[in-house]
């Protein structure tokens, strides 16, 4: 009987998890600053920076740390989860799982696969400013796009839960992006086709081998 293929990290999950997480430490470590610096000077004296420090003083200084805590807590929930999504193929489905979803793609869903880099799925010219940064690491990166002839769940909840770099538009499909894509197209194949990609290793019987069986003289 075939055995679950590999687990293979979603890069894009990972690359925007990244991101996320030190930006929220940072934002909590600058809240403690100013919460610390309002805490032991008056609030008189930071009026020379009114356009930076304005809007923070009118919190007191335990809710800057609260806040702070809060960012930092979910900066470190961000860590932890950069690498819990992931694509693995099995004998009659491929699981695709995040954090906060988990959903079995029938291969009887699956059309056809096609290898591209992403940069000609997601035109880095159509992108603003700040997703197009986000984006650029990824860009040259090659991708398995897997066309659908439906999704297992509304596509709506998928795009809630899931980057716009999982969609090249409206057509039922998902944009897989993985570190090993061909290890993965061949493994997704082979599941596909009912043949095991990773067959268990046959043990060595020596009783029953050909040298076991000649004649001693």
């Amino acid at each position: 009987m075939a055995r679950a293929g590999h687990k293979y990290p979603l890069l894009v999950y990972r690359h925007i998890v990244s991101r996320w997480w030190s930006a929220l430490v940072f934002m909590g470590l600058a809240l403690f600053g100013w919460a610390y610096v309002e805490y032991i000077q008056p609030p008189e004296s930071l009026l020379l920076l009114p356009f930076v420090v304005g809007p923070f003083l009118v919190w007191p200084w335990h809710v800057l740390i609260a806040a702070g805590i809060l960012a930092i807590l979910i900066g470190i929930f961000f860590w932890l989860i950069r690498f819990a999504a992931y694509v693995q193929p099995y004998p009659n489905h491929l699981k695709l799982v995040t954090p906060f979803m988990r959903i079995n793609i029938s291969y009887k869903r699956i059309k056809k696969t096609t290898v591209t880099e992403m940069r000609y799925l997601f035109p880095l010219k159509s992108m603003s400013g700040w997703v197009r940064e986000i984006f650029s690491p990824l860009a040259t990166r090659s991708a398995l796009v897997i066309e659908l002839t439906g999704y297992p769940m509304a596509p709506a909840m998928l795009r809630v839960f899931l980057s716009r770099f999982f969609f090249k538009d409206k057509t039922p499909h998902l944009v897989i992006l993985v570190a090993d894509w061909m290890r993965f197209s061949s493994e997704l194949e082979s599941m596909r086709s009912g043949i095991d990609p990773n067959p268990p290793a046959q043990k060595k019987r020596s009783k029953d081998s050909i040298l076991a069986r000649l004649p001693h003289k």
